[in-house]
């Protein structure tokens, strides 16, 4: 046995047959609710992997999961694991253009996708010339166009699938592809290793623990161990954060919990009803909508099972995290830090916050290096986050910008982030933020998160974002995009400088702002600035 997904999974569903593995809760009482034990869920994706296998999609190929959350996203992802297929994930959101890049860029050779979004396959699917196979989820809109391939429906395939497993051997080099989000440019297709995603993305089978020494070790620990935990991804399983941390919780044999989409009543309701113990989500696009609720329509909802918010993706502000810790005082509330490209780097510190910075203790595989010489830098100065180990291999299709990330030093192979930091002596590690969006006014570097943790502390703030955009003198200067909380009064840009001088140099504080009714965020709730750059373009200077 090798460290596998697929043969990991089958080893604790061997373990714990009958324990209840994952519960789709949206809803209750609506007939949308189900339940799979861990044998039922290894059967579910024995069918569907033994359809694709009969379809011609066979070890290395790659498979779309074009798909809302659900028991069928979980159940693609493993019956691709399963045949040895490539698992492709999709955002839900791209419209034809952008799926036509995705489905073309990841030689996709295979599609599970919900009906919903048959038009926009068909539109997309005649320039993905690989794209041989469908299988759709769910009845399509009535008047969608069919796309050029037949669509074949889940329950036929899963009909035409056996519920035994029968598959040959599998690798620790087998492999999935988690693409980028796309908010500062095309999206990347990062390609892990299973052995290199599950050390670290998935803290080798304990995140806040002992890794395991062997594979077999994660069934014994899940057979000496009890049951009780209950995990909430609440952003869309197409986002790396989610679907790891399915991954973690079958690894420990616990059950996991879904939505088909984020609804902030429902989600509380929810923990309320399962007794959920943990929540993942990104940032205060999440957070926020959740205190807000259970400090107003579902006050007294029962959160007394909540054990750990995690965020990853975004950080959780000051405010937001002190507004739901009033709420729900025994919860922890984390900070995590990671990547597609690097799996899990490390947790925030407890003094983090706009006085100290975003400041991070991270483990033994990180440093912040020269990104010239790619050497770690002395204490204090400003390099970039790097991970060694296990990492990915690349990025799928672009050698030229695997080249820049990926490199071998000393002996490990290294993967180099885009979040510019310093460490101290004490190996703390303070996340400027990403190099991509630094904004240079004037010779200044003006990193936006830091300034968008100022605004989002203002009491009449719900949400901003920060981007730099043309000035004569300076080069550069700094514009915010900010969203009102409902009902707060008309903010001018006078008072959002006069709140930041308290909190930010001179040279930090917004020059320009613009409100806007909703900030634009990806499904699973991080920044796009690409959208904040093009709004804040328009703002007048001040």
């Amino acid at each position: 046995m090798e460290y596998n997904l697929a043969d990991l999974f089958e080893s604790i569903a061997d373990t714990v047959p009958d324990r209840e593995a994952l519960v789709y809760a949206e809803h209750p009482g609506s007939g949308a609710e189900r339940r799979l034990t861990y044998a039922e869920l290894d059967r579910a994706a024995n069918r569907l992997a033994h359809h694709l296998a009969g379809r011609g999609i066979g070890p290395g190929q790659h498979v779309g999961l074009h798909l809302y959350n659900g028991i069928e996203y979980l159940q693609a992802l493993y019956a691709c694991l399963k045949i040895r297929a490539v698992p492709v994930n999709v955002n839900y959101r791209y419209v034809e253009e952008e799926l036509a890049y995705l489905y073309r860029d990841a030689d996709l050779a295979g599609l599970v996708f919900d009906g919903e979004f048959t038009a926009r396959v068909a539109a997309a699917l005649p320039r993905a010339p690989k794209l041989r196979h469908l299988v759709r989820v769910g009845a399509p809109p009535a008047g969608a166009p069919e796309p050029a391939v037949a669509p074949v429906p889940l329950a036929a395939a899963e009909a035409d699938g056996s519920p035994e497993r029968g598959f040959g051997p599998r690798s620790a080099d087998d492999q999935i592809i988690v693409y980028t989000g796309g908010t500062t440019g095309m999206p990347k297709g990062v390609m892990w290793r299973h052995e290199d995603l599950f050390f670290s993305g998935m803290g080798g089978g304990a995140p806040t623990a002992e890794p395991v020494k062997r594979p077999e070790e994660l069934a014994e620990r899940v057979a000496a161990g009890g049951e009780g935990l209950v995990f909430f991804p609440a952003p869309p399983l197409m986002h790396g954060t989610s679907t790891l941390t399915a991954f973690i919780a079958f690894h420990f044999g616990q059950k996991v919990v879904v939505h088909r989409k984020f609804v902030p009543e429902e989600v509380l309701r929810t923990i309320e009803r399962e007794k959920v113990t943990s929540v993942s989500l990104v940032g205060d696009a999440m957070l926020r909508p959740l205190a807000d609720a259970l400090g107003g329509p579902l006050k007294g909802t029962d959160c007394s099972s909540l054990f750990s918010v995690s965020s990853s993706g975004a950080i959780l502000s000051d405010t937001v995290r002190a507004q739901f810790a009033a709420l729900v005082p025994q919860a922890m509330l984390l900070n995590n830090f990671g990547s597609s490209e690097s799996g899990f780097n490390g947790t925030a510190t407890d003094d983090s916050g706009p006085e100290k910075g975003f400041r991070l203790r991270v483990n033994a595989r990180t440093a912040v290096v020269d990104p010239a010489t790619r050497e770690p830098v002395a204490a204090g100065e400003v390099g970039r986050i790097a991970l060694r180990g296990h990492v990915p291999l690349g990025y799928y299709n672009d050698p030229a910008k695997s080249a820049e990330t990926f490199f071998e030093a000393h002996g490990d192979r290294w993967v180099l982030l885009g979040d510019m930091a310093t460490v101290d002596e004490d190996g703390i590690v303070t996340v400027l933020g990403r190099g991509s969006q630094c904004i240079n006014s004037g010779g200044e570097k003006i990193y936006p998160e830091e300034v968008e943790q100022a605004l989002k502390a203002h009491p009449d703030v719900y949400d901003a974002l920060v981007a730099g955009v043309p000035d004569e003198r300076w080069g550069s200067r700094v514009a915010a995009v900010v969203q009102l909380r409902d009902g707060a009064e008309r903010l001018g840009l006078t008072d959002i400088q006069d709140h930041c001088r308290t909190r930010l140099a001179g040279y930090k504080i917004p020059r320009a702002l613009v409100l806007t009714r909703r900030i634009q965020r990806s499904p699973s709730g991080k920044a796009d600035y690409r959208w904040a750059k093009a709004v804040a373009t328009g703002a007048r200077e001040g």
